[in-house]
């Protein structure tokens, strides 16, 4: 216990908490001769001359894993099942009993279900699981509390160990976002495991912690920070992806190039064409491919970046590079763009906002203009105005607690967090932007 008083007489005083036959109580002074379990919370008491009151400090750790596999989906890979777990052991810390079927509810994009669907189900059957699968129409257009309602009456329905049984969710990043915010809300926080089967959530949602749906025409208005237990990453589903839904997920990967990596630029730039036509599928099981390095590379990054600052407190961001006006547009025109091509469209206008402030030079401008291009990105957008522009920096003024923190690239696979931009470099930089990008846009 630390005790200390003020100036004004305030007294103050920290206590540990410590666990003995099933009883937490305080204890003034903690050594390595304590018995009990120690937690790692304090409560500390102060009095004033206008009472006692007590502040918890009570520390949070979420503990999830990142699993590359392939053949998630064969009969007698138990990664589906059990991958959440360092090891079969960990089941018997969780009390479950073994006499009981194993049951896994699951929730699936319905176009993924066509392709997908007679896979998982010859899996969970020949694995003796009792189950039950949800086929949604997890799209962006109806990502809503609807179809976050719709999962929690069919998972209450059917039952589940809130500790042992976790959620499974096979899909893009809607689907993923939506499960995890039904499994965050059902009995306060159930466990769930994102299967992500595009290459934006592969890299992009499926690592992180955030969940949401879209509320009174904002996107991600209603969201938590609950990660899943585990995240099992197989490069087979991209292969089944529309090319334009590749090239969508390749704008995550750019962004987190030109803020950190400037390897992963050079990857992108040399071999999109090539991970466009391929699919992200491997070509050789020798060494590592431009396929497996660039998703390794993008993954690496992000996690960098997120695990510091799951709950986002810190609001100076790199990863929201592409994300201060792509989220206004992309709601504006839905469904027109897919989201990572909104996210593309705001990045370019970006690196002609970071060229007008002589971040880059008129020749990295470019080259990475180029890139985008060759990945098939869209550059420009008519209904991306200097108007819509301004409104999101304001909206994002509103709740960065008043500064900008807009994070744009020094060069390539770096970059530095500005919290002010004048607005004549701002209306220079669109007009440069709209002259150069959408004059060539609408021509082609």
């Amino acid at each position: 216990m630390h005790s200390a008083s003020d100036s004004s007489g305030n007294r103050e005083k920290e206590c540990s908490l410590v666990q003995e036959n099933g009883t937490w109580r305080r204890q003034s002074h903690v050594s390595q001769d304590t018995t009990g379990r120690v937690s790692a919370s304090k409560i500390i008491e102060s009095s004033s001359q206008h009472g006692l009151s007590w502040t918890v400090v009570s520390p949070i750790v979420f503990t999830y894993r990142v699993v590359q596999c392939d053949n998630l989906l064969e009969v007698g890979n138990d990664t589906l099942l059990w991958g959440h777990l360092g090891n079969r052991e960990d089941l018997k810390a969780l009390g479950r009993n073994p006499l009981l079927p194993v049951k896994r509810f699951v929730v699936i994009d319905e176009t993924v279900n066509q392709l997908y669907g007679p896979l998982v189900i010859k899996y969970l059957e020949a694995s003796h699981v009792l189950y039950r699968i949800l086929p949604l129409p997890t799209t962006e257009e109806n990502k809503s509390m609807e179809l976050v309602t719709k999962i929690l009456e069919e998972v209450h329905s059917f039952g589940i160990d809130r500790r042992s049984e976790p959620i499974i969710a096979i899909g893009g990043g809607v689907c993923l976002d939506v499960v995890g915010l039904a499994a965050s809300l059902y009995r306060r926080r159930t466990p769930y495991v994102r299967v992500p089967t595009t290459l934006l959530s592969y890299i992009d949602a499926s690592v992180g912690a955030k969940t949401g749906v879209n509320f009174a025409g904002g996107k991600n208005k209603l969201g938590s920070y609950i990660p899943p237990v585990a995240t099992f990453l197989d490069r087979s589903f991209i292969g089944t992806l529309p090319r334009r839904q590749i090239s969508n997920g390749m704008a995550e990967m750019l962004k987190m190039a030109l803020m950190k990596h400037r390897g992963l630029f050079e990857l992108l730039e040399t071999h999109g064409q090539d991970l466009l036509d391929s699919g992200f599928q491997s070509s050789s099981l020798d060494g590592e491919d431009a396929a497996a390095a660039s998703t390794r590379i993008a993954i690496e990054t992000m996690l960098e970046e997120l695990a510091p600052n799951l709950w986002e407190d810190d609001l100076d961001r790199l990863v929201d590079f592409g994300h201060l006006i792509s989220p206004e547009l992309e709601m504006r025109v839905l469904p027109a763009l897919l989201h990572g091509e909104a996210v593309n469209i705001d990045m370019s206008f970006m690196v002609y906002v970071a060229h007008q402030m002589g971040l880059l030079t008129g020749e990295q401008k470019a080259q990475i203009i180029q890139c985008m291009q060759g990945l098939e990105l869209p550059v420009w957008h008519q209904d991306c105005t200097l108007a819509l522009v301004q409104r999101a920096l304001r909206d994002r003024l509103k709740h960065s607690a008043g500064s900008l923190r807009m994070p744009l690239p020094k060069g390539l696979g770096c970059a530095e967090i500005f919290d002010d931009i004048h607005d004549d470099l701002l209306c220079q930089a669109y007009q440069r932007w709209s002259e150069e990008l959408g004059l060539r846009t609408v021509t082609n």
